[in-house]
């Protein structure tokens, strides 16, 4: 057994990379039981990390996305200096999330080369796309490990079902075994080349509520408009919930679902890692990159000749990849999965 390291995880700034991460600290953990993991990342992040038994300590990174702060990334790396990390692991690619590891003077800094990062990257590892097609492979590789997508841990956030319960009667859900909770997530914060149309959303949605469901729409403030459009195209047959929960509260909601539709967003990542039958929707992205990491998953794409583009926005115009996925074919997935 290897000793054990103090291993700071340089973060992901999205929700779905933040929860793709946990597979990497499952890897160390596994490997290495006394291992002690602590992870720098944006605070609004944090509510992720607290539902991960393997995360000891978490550090918040001060400096907003796509800023430098030179002078805050400075203070910060003398405060973990203090702390006397063995290893950095760093995730994001850019120059600038490598700057504090090495200015806290942390031996070891591991991740790929990224922005050019000679100098603040140390343990220099390649990025072969084709032997790691996904995220999570890719993350749970810089632990030294290669592995196939199968043989990666999957995320699993910690959820307690009392707590969980509270939550959900702050916001009028009352448990009953004759009415399901079916939670749509209809947004995607890349562009609309990654949200199904907010019709079929609705279709969706009202066919469930004649079969005596309860559908609840998530999603950020961002989303708040595009739900508000599915509820009323459904005759108002809908709990909008965009904008009015925070992290916490959301994790809290989705571990109650009895099934999830959402396209490929840092919500599907969280239904997943609650275990919570899932239909993840693919428009201009793919399932062979970023997958739902969950035996009770279903991902839908139609794989045409122009996908995938990863594209914002449709470069054709015509958003067949998304438009083309009807309302029958969720709805049959979902009964798939529950039955």
């Amino acid at each position: 057994m290897e000793t054990s390291q103090q291993i700071l995880i340089v973060g992901p700034s999205w929700v779905g990379d933040m929860i793709m991460a946990q597979s990497l600290f499952k890897k160390l953990k596994q490997r290495t039981p006394n291992n002690v993991i602590s992870v720098l990342a944006p605070k609004w992040t944090h509510p992720i990390l607290t539902r991960m038994p393997e995360v000891s300590t978490t550090q918040v990174m001060p400096v907003g996305h796509g800023s430098l702060g030179l002078s805050v990334r400075y203070k910060l790396a003398k405060d973990l200096k203090k702390l006397h990390f063995d290893q950095a692991i760093i995730l994001p690619g850019s120059l600038k999330s490598a700057l504090v590891p090495f200015l806290a003077g942390i031996p070891r800094r591991t991740a790929y080369l990224g922005e050019q990062r000679y100098g603040l990257v140390n343990d220099i590892h390649k990025l072969d796309k084709s032997r790691l097609p996904t995220t999570v492979q890719r993350f749970v590789n810089l632990s030294g490990e290669s592995l196939d997508l199968a043989d990666c841990p999957v995320p699993e956030l910690i959820c307690d079902a009392d707590q969980a319960n509270l939550v959900a009667q702050q916001f009028g859900y009352v448990e009953s075994e004759q009415s399901a909770l079916l939670i749509l997530c209809p947004g995607a914060e890349y562009g609309p080349a990654k949200r199904w149309p907010i019709q079929r959303f609705a279709g969706l949605a009202k066919k469930r509520v004649e079969q005596g469901w309860q559908v609840w729409l998530m999603g950020s403030e961002k989303d708040r408009e595009i739900c508000d459009s599915i509820n009323q195209l459904a005759g108002q047959c809908c709990q909008n919930l965009a904008g009015k929960t925070n992290l916490t509260q959301a994790i809290d909601l989705m571990s109650l679902a009895n099934a999830v539709v959402t396209n490929d967003s840092g919500l599907m990542h969280l239904a997943a890692s609650l275990k919570r039958p899932l239909v993840a929707i693919y428009g201009s992205s793919s399932p062979y990159m970023t997958p739902p990491l969950s035996s009770v998953s279903c991902s839908i794409w139609l794989k045409l000749e122009c996908a995938p583009c990863f594209k914002r926005h449709c470069p054709l115009g015509h958003l067949k990849c998304l438009y083309d996925i009807d309302v029958a074919e969720v709805d049959q997935a979902i009964d798939s999965l529950i039955h």
